[in-house]
C-alpha cells in the first residue's frame, strides 16, 4: 500500500484517464473492536463500484471487465491488519494503486476521467510529513515519518551502505575505544557525501523537513560538508542506521511534539492579530468561499475536524446529514486542497486549540 505523496506522484495521479477512473474510498480503523467491520464495509464498497461500472452505459464492456479486474487485483494488496484510518482505492484500464491514510475519509464510489485526490492532499497537510536520516560508518538509512510512526523508506538510492570488514562494527569500537575515530577517515567521508548528496536529490523532489540522526560525530563531520544533512535537525542518537522503527521514532518524537506546541502557539498568534485586522475567517462556509476566491494565505485546521453540509441552493454551505443525496461529507479536505492550490499555507492544530473557531480558521490575504 502507498504512503507517501510526492509532488510528482500527485501530478500522475490526476492526470487524465479512459474513462471510467474508479476512486473507492472507506474509512478504516487501527485498532479492536473497530477494526472487525473493516473487511466487510471494504468489500461492500468495492462491490458498489463494480454495480456502478455494470450499470453506467458509457463503459464499453471490455473496460468494464478491465477495470473490475483491477479492483480485485488491488483488493489482494489490501493489509488491513497494518491499516490506518482511511483506504483509497484507484482503479483504471490497465492500473490500480492502494493509499493508506492517516486520516478518515468518507464511504464512497466515483466514477470520473480523473482520480479523487483531495483525501490524500488533506491526509499528506494533515500528517506533517518529514524525513530522517540515520547515518553510521557503514551505512545511512532514510526513514519516511508522519504523525505517529516513521518506517524505512527504500528509495532515492537508500539505504546506503559501504564494503566493510568481517565482523567490523565501527560505532561500537568508537564507542567502547577499540579505534580512532572512524568519522575522521576519508572513506567515510566520501560515504557521507554521497549520502547527503542523494538526500539533497530527494528534497528536491518531495520537500519536507529533515532530521539527522546520528553519532555526534558524524552530525560534525556532516556540518562540515556543508550540505542539506548539515542544515537538518540534527538528533545526537548512534546506532539507528541498522535501528527499529520504532526506536527512531522514540529518538525524533520530543523533538517533533515541541515542533507542534510551538507551530500551533505561532497560528493562534497569527489568528488573533487577523481578527484586529479585519482579515479574519472561520468555519466552513467562510472558508468555502475565500478559499475559492484565492483569498485564503493561512488556514488553520483542528485535526479531527471533519463536518458534513450541503449547498442551500445558492452561494452558502449548511449543515447535513451523512447519508443525505447532496451531502458533502469531505467539505474539510476539499477546502485544504483548494487552499493548497492558491498557495496558502496549511496547518493543523490540536483539537480544541481554535476555541471560538468551530474547527477551521483562516487568515486572509486581503
Amino acid at each position: 500500500m502507498e504512503h507517501a505523496l510526492s509532488p510528482s506522484t500527485l501530478a500522475e495521479l490526476r492526470r487524465p484517464r479512459p474513462y471510467p477512473a474508479v476512486s473507492v474510498l472507506t474509512p478504516t480503523h487501527r485498532r479492536e473492536p473497530d477494526n472487525a467491520q473493516d473487511p466487510v464495509r471494504l468489500r461492500n464498497v468495492v462491490a458498489e463500484a463494480k454495480k456502478q461500472l455494470e450499470a453506467d452505459p458509457a463503459v464499453p464492456r471490455e473496460r468494464r471487465a478491465d477495470v473490475a479486474r483491477q479492483l480485485d487485483e488491488a483488493l489482494t494488496e489490501v493489509d488491513l491488519a497494518h491499516a490506518e484510518d482511511g483506504l483509497v482505492i484507484f482503479a483504471a484500464p490497465g492500473e490500480h494503486q492502494v493509499w493508506s491514510l492517516a486520516r478518515a475519509v468518507p464511504e464512497r464510489v466515483v466514477l470520473s476521467d480523473t482520480f479523487l485526490t483531495r483525501n490524500l492532499v488533506s491526509a499528506q497537510a494533515a500528517e506533517r510529513p518529514f524525513w530522517v536520516l540515520s547515518v553510521s560508518p557503514d551505512r545511512a538509512t532514510l526513514w519516511n515519518g508522519g504523525v505517529d510512526r516513521v518506517a524505512e523508506e527504500r528509495l532515492a538510492g537508500f539505504p546506503f551502505t559501504r564494503d566493510h570488514r568481517e565482523n567490523f562494527d565501527a560505532e561500537r569500537q568508537e564507542r567502547i575505544g577499540d579505534v580512532p575515530s572512524t568519522f575522521r577517515d576519508e572513506g567515510t567521508r566520501h560515504f557521507l557525501r554521497d549520502a547527503d548528496a542523494a538526500m539533497a536529490r530527494l528534497l528536491r523532489e518531495a520537500p519536507r523537513p529533515l532530521y539527522v540522526t546520528g553519532e555526534q560525530a558524524a552530525l560534525s563531520l556532516l556540518e562540515e560538508i556543508g550540505g542539506v544533512t548539515g542544515d537538518a535537525v540534527h538528533v545526537p542518537h548512534g546506532g539507528l542506521a541498522h535501528g527499529t522503527p520504532d526506536a527512531v521514532w522514540q529518538a525524533v518524537r520530543p523533538l517533533l511534539e515541541a515542533e507542534t506546541r510551538k507551530d500551533a502557539a505561532t497560528v493562534a498568534r497569527e489568528l488573533e492579530a487577523a481578527r484586529g485586522r479585519r482579515a479574519y475567517a472561520a468555519g466552513v462556509d467562510e472558508l468555502w468561499q475565500n478559499a475559492r476566491d484565492g483569498r485564503v494565505r493561512l488556514l488553520a485546521v483542528e485535526e479531527n475536524y471533519r463536518v458534513t453540509v450541503r449547498d442551500d441552493g445558492g452561494d452558502h454551505l449548511v449543515p447535513a446529514l451523512s447519508g443525505d443525496l447532496d451531502a458533502r461529507e469531505d467539505i474539510v479536505d476539499e477546502i485544504v486542497e483548494q487552499c493548497l492550490e492558491t498557495g496558502a499555507d496549511v496547518r493543523f492544530v490540536p483539537d480544541g486549540a481554535l476555541g471560538d473557531a468551530a474547527g477551521i480558521a483562516g487568515v486572509l490575504r486581503y
